[in-house]
Formats: structure tokens, sequence, C-alpha cells
């Protein structure tokens, strides 16, 4: 069984097993340097993947309903969100941006076959009016802070049929999610390149070794000139559970 086999098997099986109904499925995959970065010192993006392990990213877009950056990945990449290396369909594109600040030139709004969702907090202003939007604004409650709040973000995409949501960054939104115990699995690609730039996972807050969210089972093989790490995600030795 090839890799890309073995990973979409395992990603069928975890799904079916998932028993949450107040969320989405949610499978962190995102590209690093060997040190752990995913760009330059100073905030430059840099082409980490080679082409089979894009192909494969680009093959757990298909396995997925929903795909969702931050607005910081919009202003920097510009990515389409799209499944162009593999044969499947275009999940839905979802990006949070608590000040609405999506630029009206960008990829994701000249989607091919969907409507970009921008999930925001009450009250945000839009740049433009909402006819001249290209993409939905679903708001969120706003809580204390200005970011979106991810726990009712993503009770609401479940609400709108995503079963299931692949996070592709950056690297807050990585981190917000770890932190949060929010992701159910992992699929990293590790380019044998060193960056010394910003990482991919920033401060969990954890003050106890026991709390650190780990991959078990792990499971790795080469891809290219690629290393592929997947695996379910686990908080306290257990997979993530419903808010009581």
């Amino acid at each position: 069984m090839s890799l890309n086999q073995q990973i979409e098997s395992w990603l069928a099986s975890r799904k079916k097993s998932f028993q949450l109904t107040n969320r989405p499925f949610i499978t962190l995959a995102f590209a690093q340097a060997w040190d752990g970065s995913i760009t330059t010192s100073k905030g430059e993006s840099v082409a980490l993947s080679c082409s089979a392990s894009n192909q494969l990213t680009h093959q757990l877009r298909s396995l997925h309903e929903g795909i969702l950056v931050g607005i910081e990945t919009v202003l920097s990449d510009d990515p389409q969100l799209t499944v162009r290396e593999w044969a499947g369909n275009n999940p839905q594109p979802i990006v949070l941006d608590s000040r609405l600040r999506m630029p009206p030139e960008s990829n994701l709004h000249h989607h091919p076959d969907k409507k970009c969702w921008v999930l925001t907090v009450e009250n945000a202003e839009a740049s433009a009016t909402p006819e001249d939007l290209a993409h939905e604004i679903i708001q969120v409650s706003r809580h204390k802070h200005d970011f979106v709040p991810l726990l009712p973000a993503m009770s609401l995409l479940r609400e709108k049929g995503i079963e299931s949501l692949m996070v592709e960054g950056g690297a807050k939104v990585i981190t917000e999610f770890l932190k949060l115990g929010l992701a159910d699995a992992v699929v990293m690609t590790m380019a044998p390149k060193f960056l010394g730039g910003y990482k991919a996972v920033g401060d969990l807050g954890i003050t106890d070794i026991a709390l650190v969210p780990h991959i078990s089972p792990i499971s790795y093989d080469k891809l290219g000139e690629d290393l592929i790490v997947w695996g379910d995600l686990k908080y306290r030795g257990k997979y993530s559970e419903p808010e009581k």
C-alpha cells in the first residue's frame, strides 16, 4: 500500500469513528522545514514541499469537506485552496478574519465553484458593501478578544454541514487549534531544509508536561525528498472530547 493510500485509509477510519456532533473532524496539515520553521526570520514564505508532497496536500484537500486558513495566510500567500493536482472535489474554502481584511483581488474571490466563507466576529466592519463581496460573511459571537472564537465557530461550521475540516495554517491558527484541543489528526510534511524562521507551532501555554498534545499512534514515511509524519492527536492521553 502506497503512502497516499495509507493516509487515505487512516483518515477514512478516523472520520468514521469520530463521535462528536458539535464540530467537524479536524485535521491539521502543513509543511515545515526540518527545524520546524514555516517562513524565514523575516516572515517570507518559502515553497517547502516537493512535487510528490504537494500532490499529497491536494489529495488531503479532496478528503475533507472544508479547508480553513487564517487571514494572514491569505494576505501573504494568496492561496487558491483548490484540488488541482489530484482527482477529487474542491473543499469549501473558509477564512478566519476578525477584521474583514479579505482583499477583493484574492484568489479566493475567484474560486471556480464555491463562494468563500469568512468567519468573523459580530459588528466587524467590512471595507465593501455586502453586494460587492464575493464571499459569505459568517459572524461568530464576540468574546473578550477580537479574535474569532474557535469553539463556536466550529459549531457553526458543523451546523452548515461541514463534517470534516482541513486546517492549513498559518502558525497562529495551528497553535490555537492545538491549544484548545480541537485538532483530531495531523499530517506534517517535513522538508530537508533549515530556515531559522517562524515556527509552525507557537506557545501553547502549557505548564504541565502531562498536558502536552501528542501524536499516537505515529506513522512516518519518505515521499520524494520529504518526510511525511501523520497520526492521531491526543490530549491528556486521549482523544479530544466535547466541552462539559
